[in-house]
Formats: structure tokens, C-alpha cells, sequence
């Protein structure tokens, strides 16, 4: 039985660039499509989905930043691998921290590029094994309590957003969601940062194994009353973190 070819967009404002990296994704198994910019990306991903988009981050117009804040939210199960320059590298944190799931800097050998879209696609595509439980610290299910409380604050779990005690909502980026989520579902269980990446959202971050630590350092700023001595989303040495319901 055949497998099908992954699809791919391709979002860069440097027609030779594109043209490259279109024959050469093409000559290795893939659906290739190529736009220009952010608003040919967007009417492309309306007319039919993408496994995974390359985007550049400085483009003219909306930026590749943009472009995949939009993404995440309207087409999350589009992996994203952004193309920056040496000097990105704050941008490269904030594209991280919207749900990027790689970056590769200009210039690149072709080798590594293809190497890592098939490692993402292999991340984002692979089902998630259930982390597992000890007998004495059973996964919670959370569809019986869709409210879950995390120091200040409360996780609604069917809106996907976050208030606090003034019933003031949070913001909150869907990867923050989707972590505060796990830890929900394993309340006083340690999880290691293996299966932080493992079970987040279904994306593996072993990569940028250091975005799960920026990730928790922002949600404790969120949801402790005091960051500093955090008491919900506490660091287990050696090991990871737990979350600790009130």
C-alpha cells in the first residue's frame, strides 16, 4: 500500500529560494506549494491543509511571527519550522513560544532542512503514548471537573481559557494551555521533561527542551502569588516539574 506524500507550504518572499526549496522537497516525497507572503499563505491553507509550513520570519507585510500566531490558531495541526537569520534570535523565542515547533537559521545546508521538517513531521504525526501512571497517582479525569483551580487562577478546560480571582481572563498561548491541561490530568505527579514533550500538545520539544523552562517560568507569573516561591507549578530536582493543586 502506497504512502501518501506530506504535504508542505512553503511561505517566502525570495522567488529563488522558493523555486529551490520547492524541486528539492519535490524530489524527496513531498507535496510541495509555494506563496510569496502571509496573504497567499492564508488563501492557500483555506483551499486545502498542510502537514507542514516553512516560514520565513522577516517578510514583507505581515511577518512569519504573524503568520504563525494565525496558524496556530485557526490550523493547529499544521507543524510550522520557521527560517531565520543568525540574528533572530529573540524572534526565534517568541515564534517558540506561539507554537513553532523548529527553527532552522540562514543559510542552510538542504540536508539539515530536510532532516528537520522529517523529524517534526514524524513528532506531530507519531500518537502519543499515555504517560504512565503509578498505582497510587492515577491519571484524573478531568471531564468530570471541566474547572480546574491553579493557585490564582482557574483553567477552563471547555473554553481553553484562563481567569483569575476577579473572574478577569488571562492570556494564555494555546501551548500554555495545552500544558497547564496536562498537568490537570496528573495533579502531585512529577513530570519529567520527556513527557512534558511527549504528551503537550502532542508536539515533540525535544529540541528546544529549554522552551518547556520558559514556558512554566511564564505560566508561574500567571497563576502564583508568588513566582518567586512557587507553590502550584513547583520544580522537582533532577526531575521536572509537578503541579500541585491549592
Amino acid at each position: 500500500m502506497s504512502v501518501a506524500s506530506p504535504s508542505l507550504l512553503l511561505v517566502d518572499d525570495e522567488s529563488e529560494l522558493r523555486e529551490l526549496l520547492g524541486e528539492y522537497f519535490g524530489r524527496n516525497g513531498f507535496q510541495v506549494r509555494a506563496a510569496a507572503d502571509a496573504a497567499e499563505a492564508r488563501r492557500m491553507l483555506a483551499e486545502a491543509p498542510a502537514e507542514l509550513a516553512l516560514l520565513d520570519l522577516n517578510m514583507p507585510g505581515e511577518n512569519g511571527l504573524s503568520l504563525a500566531r494565525w496558524m496556530r490558531d485557526t490550523h493547529p495541526s499544521c507543524a510550522i519550522v520557521m527560517l531565520t537569520t543568525a540574528s533572530d534570535a529573540v524572534d526565534r523565542v517568541v515564534g517558540l513560544e506561539l507554537g513553532a515547533d523548529d527553527y532552522v537559521a540562514k543559510p542552510f545546508d538542504l540536508r539539515e532542512l530536510l532532516a528537520r521538517v522529517r523529524a517534526v513531521l514524524r513528532r506531530t504525526q507519531a500518537v502519543a503514548a499515555p504517560v504512565p501512571a503509578a498505582p497510587a497517582a492515577q491519571p484524573v479525569d478531568i471531564s468530570l471537573a471541566r474547572h480546574v483551580r491553579f493557585g490564582r487562577c482557574r483553567l477552563d478546560l471547555d473554553e481553553r481559557k484562563l481567569w483569575d480571582d476577579a473572574e478577569q481572563e488571562v492570556a494564555i498561548t494555546a501551548a500554555e494551555f495545552d500544558l497547564l491541561a496536562l498537568f490537570a490530568r496528573h495533579p502531585n505527579r512529577p513530570l519529567n521533561r520527556d513527557q512534558i514533550m511527549e504528551q503537550a500538545h502532542n508536539r515533540g520539544w525535544d529540541v528546544f527542551d529549554r522552551s518547556i523552562d520558559l514556558r512554566i517560568m511564564r505560566l508561574r507569573r500567571k497563576v502564583e502569588r508568588n513566582p518567586d516561591k512557587p507553590e502550584v507549578l513547583k520544580t522537582v530536582r533532577n526531575v521536572g516539574y509537578v503541579y500541585v493543586p491549592s
